[in-house]
């Protein structure tokens, strides 16, 4: 399978990083049964300047993830209309209405304060927020998430209480060096979703989003029915920061 970059012309790695990518993405759907076009890809751009981004943009890829709002507002601005734009981060709801106002869909959502607050805004501008529950899989105290147990009471009160759209689910696996490790996380989301969605929990339960996977795990994640992968440096580079979702 071959992609075309014509337009790009800034990061010479960038192109074939997205093609790499893309291919991997394609070839993983196809050998386990699945559609590529049902999986997307959402470029992980913390710390990235904005011109890369557009780079990227003019690549062809429209979909980007942020973690902090104050770099999200400098750049979302800057760049094409034409982008969507995930966050990815940890929400405090104090910070509800600026998400409302920059975001298109909310990944991070992990419990009933920060849902109230993002429908308060939403609600006040007019907005449908499409929005995942993030899940905490691996029971990890220092992450954010809901735990699986708890996810279906949070979608209830979400469902019956406000006018989010929850289109799916979350999680962040632990960190190891072996991405076969993350599997048994993304099963257990898969299996989650599965039950969830025959609770008539979500917005569409025909069509579960679940955003799993980043750079060194995506194509597991894809395997195990990820509709959405969270890649940044793989397609970026290696950045010098922590806590870095991609």
């Amino acid at each position: 399978m071959r992609f075309g970059f014509s337009n790009c012309l800034v990061m010479p790695m960038l192109p074939d990083n997205l093609a790499r990518i893309l291919e991997t993405i394609a070839e993983t759907a196809v050998r386990v049964g699945r559609d590529p076009q049902g999986i997307k890809l959402v470029a992980v751009s913390k710390t990235v300047d904005v011109a890369l981004i557009r780079q990227a943009v003019d690549c062809g890829q429209t979909s980007f993830g942020e973690n902090y709002l104050q770099e999200a507002a400098g750049k979302i601005p800057l760049l094409a209309s034409s982008t969507t734009w995930h966050f990815i981060g940890h929400l405090q709801s104090n910070k509800a209405r600026q998400a409302v106002e920059l975001f298109d869909v909310i990944q991070t959502v992990d419990r009933w304060k920060l849902a109230k607050a993002l429908d308060t805004h939403s609600k006040n501008l007019n907005k449908k927020l499409p929005v995942l529950i993030q899940v905490n899989t691996g029971r990890e105290s220092q992450k954010s998430g809901v735990l699986p147990e708890m996810a279906e009471g949070l979608l209830r009160q979400i469902a019956q209480e406000t006018d989010l759209v929850v289109r799916g689910l979350m999680t962040i696996p632990p960190f190891s060096s072996d991405p076969e490790q993350s599997r048994p996380y993304f099963k257990e989301l898969f299996h989650l979703a599965k039950r969830l969605a025959a609770l008539n929990l979500f917005a569409d339960n025909t069509h579960i989003e679940l955003s799993m996977g980043m750079s060194d795990d995506y194509p597991i994640a894809i395997e195990e029915g990820a509709t959405i992968v969270r890649v940044g440096t793989a397609l970026f580079g290696a950045r010098n920061s922590v806590g870095v979702i991609e």
